[in-house]
């Protein structure tokens, strides 16, 4: 019986094992058996990289839509899909110096995503805090869950194969990600976007995991593949009614669109032609606005021509007035002599006046008479001036050419005061003057005519300017009707100015938005390469304090060392020494005694002629031929 893989067959896998690439410590087990004409190894471990990818991928989709809910982190084709992730990160890893050790980890291109894509920050940002995580390795596993389970993951890949020049820090040229199969490899992480993972990362020991592909979760024998060709099949056949149903349904609704869309299409004609209607009633109306606003000029004007005539008229009825009055000035100086002629006659008036007495209360009824018929016409004049006061309110400037006729009448009222004042002088006279009181009374009448002839024609003369000012009153009306039209109209058109002004601005102020990103843009990439620049001067300080940290560290062994040897001998007394350590000579005035500054032994002068700078002291000090000999094959060792 032969197994398959979705049409691979075992021979295939074998060869898929044996061109995996390097896991956790070192590569695969088993070698491929080259032929002359082999391909490139890089390429193949690519293209079954590649498969193995599209195999978990597609096998964990599946499964988890059959499943039917969330998976966890003990689901086995979610434990494949990583390892599968891993060695395909892995895949062409630079090795990474350290003042250490040397490190090959697919946590620092993971890191770059943060740089790369803002929104991942809060991945690393949990992933550095999670407790139990100690390696960079652990650190790149928790983040590919909590990419996978954020729904991302093809997103943030995405951004850090777009990036080929930072991805060369860490990848070789021939590496997963910097060829075309990194990128289909980021296309079909899609898909997994429809699962829902629920994975509890803390518990987990990330760090010391194995990653090793599990192919027997790919391996299927000829009667499971029919089966599940033939649940395809089936599948397939349901879709296919589905999709016939659903292009009904469609179907049905285009048509229902087609008439909505011709129904509107005609509402629209209509509200086109509705439309330009409005327009041509709006410009008819403007123009009967512009003939009223003629009309109207001309009828001020007809009215103030009107105004000055009754100016001109009341000025003539004026100066007759004033010549009825030196008239009225004469015959009463007249009778002042006449009384002064008469006063003679007075006994005599005296016996006739008992029988005009009668006559004066007659007289003065009928004067009262006359002064309730004044107070009734005071009155009306009265009502008149309360009129003319609400015209003056609704025009202001026929109210001043009214103002002069008001005065007038005041006059006249004075005038008509003023004769009351000559009535009764003249009635005092008539006590003197019997004779002559007949004709003043005659003369009284007269002038009470001429008041009610005046008084007549001044109430008519009222009640024409009444009418006049009503009908300028519904002029006024009418006009006001059109002037609140045409403020309306003109505000209407004032607000759409108002909106497509703020529409302006407000496309004026995203294109500065716009132009303003896209300085902070040109600025953030000046700022990262010059960021990039400072890194990689760092890392060259760094390596060289490395260099001096171990050199120093060399030293500081040496200097320990030497303390050490220091502290086990003894500083020998001038009293206990006789003999020379090395050549065992006796010590004489000629053979003076000299201490070793390193072993603190007594030599003669030939066996320490020796100078070299100790840890104790930076000069050079006197050594003997022993320790000058350890000194120098010590300092030669730690030169590299």
């Amino acid at each position: 019986m032969t197994f398959q893989v979705w049409g691979w067959r075992r021979e295939d896998a074998s060869q898929v094992l044996a061109w995996m690439p390097e896991a956790e410590g070192g590569r695969g087990a088993a070698m491929p058996r080259r032929t002359p004409a082999t391909k490139d190894p890089t390429a193949v471990e690519r293209a079954n990289l590649l498969n193995m990818a599209k195999l978990s991928i597609k096998g964990l989709i599946e499964s988890a839509l059959s499943f039917g809910r969330t998976l966890d982190s003990d689901y086995p084709p979610l434990q494949q899909f990583f390892v599968v992730m891993e060695h395909c990160l892995k895949h062409g890893l630079k090795v990474r110096k350290s003042f250490l050790s040397y490190n090959k980890t697919i946590w620092g291109p993971l890191e770059l995503v943060e740089k790369l894509y803002p929104e991942a920050e809060e991945i690393g940002a949990s992933v550095r805090d999670l407790p139990g995580l100690k390696t960079p390795l652990g650190r790149a596993r928790a983040w590919l869950r909590l990419a996978l389970m954020q729904k991302k993951m093809a997103d943030y890949l995405r951004c850090l194969i777009i990036q080929r020049d930072l991805l060369s820090e860490f990848y070789e040229y021939h590496a997963l990600m910097m060829e075309e199969e990194g990128a289909v490899i980021v296309g079909l992480l899609v898909g997994l976007n429809v699962i829902d993972a629920n994975l509890c990362v803390k518990g987990e020991d990330l760090d010391s995991q194995v990653g090793v592909i599990d192919f027997s979760m790919y391996l299927k024998n000829e009667e499971d593949i029919e089966n599940e060709r033939d649940v395809q099949i089936a599948a397939i056949l349901d879709q296919k009614n589905y999709v016939e149903e659903l292009n009904r349904q469609l179907n049905s609704t285009v048509s229902s669109l087609h008439s909505r869309v011709d129904s509107l299409e005609k509402s629209n004609t209509k509200l086109i032609e509705e439309l330009a209607i409005a327009k041509n009633n709006i410009i008819k109306l403007q123009e009967e606005n512009h003939q009223l606003r003629s009309e109207n000029k001309l009828i001020l004007m007809k009215t103030q021509q009107h105004l000055e005539v009754t100016k001109v008229d009341v000025e003539t009825e004026l100066q007759t007035y004033k010549h009825s009055r030196q008239g009225l000035d004469e015959m009463y100086n007249e009778a002042r002599r006449q009384l002064r002629d008469e006063s003679q006659l007075r006994q005599d008036v005296e016996n006739e006046l008992a029988v005009q007495v009668s006559m004066k209360h007659e007289i003065e009824l009928a004067m009262k008479l006359l002064e309730k018929d004044i107070h009734e016409k005071q009155d009306t004049l009265i009502g008149l001036r309360q009129q003319l006061e609400e015209v003056k309110a609704i025009n202001i400037e026929m109210y001043q050419k009214l103002q002069g006729s008001e005065d007038g009448l005041k006059e006249k009222n004075e005038i008509i005061a003023r004769l009351e004042e000559k009535t009764n002088k003249i009635t005092a006279a008539m006590r003197q003057l019997e004779q002559r009181l007949q004709q003043a009374e005659k003369a009284q009448m007269e002038a009470e005519d001429e008041d009610k002839k005046y008084l007549q024609e001044c109430q008519s003369k009222s009640d024409n300017l009444q009418k006049q000012i009503s009908q300028k009153e519904k002029q006024l009306v009418q006009l006001e009707t059109d002037l609140k039209i045409e403020k309306e109209w003109r505000q209407t058109l004032q607000e759409d100015l108002q909106k497509e002004k703020d529409a302006l601005s407000h496309l004026r102020n995203e294109t500065q938005q716009i132009i303003s990103l896209k300085k902070e843009f040109l600025n953030i990439q000046d700022e990262n390469q010059q960021l990039k620049k400072i890194y990689h001067e760092q890392e060259q300080a760094l390596q060289e304090l490395g260099n001096k940290l171990s050199e120093s560290k060399l030293k500081i062994e040496d200097i320990k060392e030497a303390n050490k040897a220091l502290q086990g001998l003894v500083w020998l007394k001038d009293k206990e020494a006789t003999h020379c350590k090395l050549c065992e000579k006796e010590f004489s005035l000629s053979k003076r005694k000299h201490h070793c500054r390193n072993c603190g032994e007594i030599f003669c002068n030939a066996c320490s002629d020796n100078e070299l700078p100790l840890p104790s002291s930076p000069k050079p000090v006197r050594v003997c031929d022993s320790c000058h000999a350890l000194l120098i094959q010590r300092c030669s060792s730690n030169l590299p």
